[in-house]
């Protein structure tokens, strides 16, 4: 389903409303089922953590000048994946850090 197009035709018809509210769900679930294939696997894992490092999410943001408008658009989208990631697989994002421990990965 295109993000561009509205689930309501009409916001006033609880049919079209229970309808989105469903097809919300159908695609929420999805994502949080793509999150768990990725985190399945060593290499998806190690690939979201330097991804999440990149994104600085364990840093602040803030440097005293414009560039922190920058970083805080990476850290957002860190932030998203992250939120994905605890609530697709609580259990595999406890591995993933372990393992970039183990690693010795900085964040």
């Amino acid at each position: 389903m295109p993000k561009n197009k509205a689930l309501v035709g009409n916001a006033a018809d609880p049919s079209q409303v229970r309808k989105a509210k469903c097809d919300e769900e159908f695609l929420r679930d999805q994502e949080l089922s793509d999150m768990r294939d990725i985190l399945r696997n060593k290499e998806g894992r190690r690939y979201l953590l330097r991804t999440l490092k990149r994104c600085h999410v364990y840093k602040t943001s803030f440097t005293g000048n414009s560039t922190t408008f920058f970083n805080e658009g990476k850290r957002d989208i860190g932030l998203r994946i992250l939120a994905d990631i605890t609530e697709g697989s609580p259990d595999l994002y406890a591995v993933m850090m372990q393992e970039g421990q183990e690693e010795g990965v900085k964040l």
